[in-house]
């Protein structure tokens, strides 16, 4: 059985607690369990890299305490902690375990392994938010950094005639399939890829990952925008906006709109 590697800290704050979930998931963490001021994060021990572990802790000014566990059953770990999202009176987020929600216009029910996007995390809950704005009707889609693929089951339930949904990650791409099953989804089509880059282009992209890999796609995610279109971006602390609207503007796009959320960011562009 293998060797996992637990990192755990204590004493934080919900902000930090969100935070650390992002910034230690693009460095190989593959588990987490949240309790009130307290995470624990999981990765296995060959692809632990303790230098950049003390990078991201140092930055943030943490402490925390290393032990080594075995294989952890994750599917159990996310069923324990997965209580359903309800983002307003819009759209709710549930696993099939859980009972139906009323008075909600749209529900997306999902099996929640370790991908990102189950609307709880600021960013998601944001994307949601501002795509409830926004007329889906007959519009092409690119999904891009899909995760669980949540948004782009929110796409084709809001009437989006094609979607485009991609991740560069085996498990997010296993996971999306199955859920867009689940949800009768037949307008998306998933593919693995390591970049932006379709050679299409779409009336409305989607990107709910971090700074780095937006600003590394920004000229993909710009040119492969129809005139008109719009361009939602997350996965973005609010220190980052500088620095996105800058790269953004280089390629014409105007910021339309931002909503904030627990020290993370939504940003709509359009042309």
């Amino acid at each position: 059985m293998s060797e996992y590697i637990q990192i755990e800290f204590q004493q934080i704050t919900s902000v930090q607690s969100d935070i650390l979930l992002a910034q230690l998931s693009s460095i190989g963490f593959e588990g987490f369990e949240e309790e009130e001021n307290l995470l624990r994060a999981f990765i296995p021990s060959e692809n632990f890299d303790e230098v950049l572990l003390k990078e991201i802790t140092s930055f943030n000014n943490l402490s925390y305490t290393q032990s080594r566990i075995e294989e952890t059953n994750w599917n159990a770990v996310w069923e324990s902690n997965f209580d359903p999202v309800i983002v307003d009176d819009f759209v709710s987020i549930r696993a099939d375990f859980h009972e139906p929600i009323k008075l909600v216009e749209h529900e997306i029910v999902i099996t929640p392994k370790m991908s990102f996007g189950t609307g709880h995390h600021a960013t998601t809950y944001m994307m949601i938010q501002q795509i409830r704005e926004i007329d889906f009707t007959e519009k092409t889609v690119f999904d891009f950094g899909t995760g669980t693929g949540v948004l782009a089951i929110l796409a084709e339930i809001l009437g989006a005639e094609k979607i485009a949904a991609v991740d560069n990650d085996d498990w997010s791409i296993e996971n999306a399939k199955e859920n867009f099953e689940k949800n009768n989804c037949n307008k998306i089509d998933l593919q693995k890829a390591e970049d932006a880059g379709t050679g299409k282009q779409y009336d409305i992209i989607l990107a709910n990952i971090n700074k780095n890999v937006i600003l590394d796609n920004m000229s993909n995610l710009s040119q492969q925008l129809l005139s008109h279109g719009v361009l939602l971006l997350s996965g973005l602390l609010v220190e980052d906006e500088t620095d996105i609207v800058k790269a953004a503007e280089k390629f014409k796009l105007k910021l339309a709109r931002k909503t904030e959320r627990n020290n993370w960011i939504a940003l709509k562009f359009t042309y």
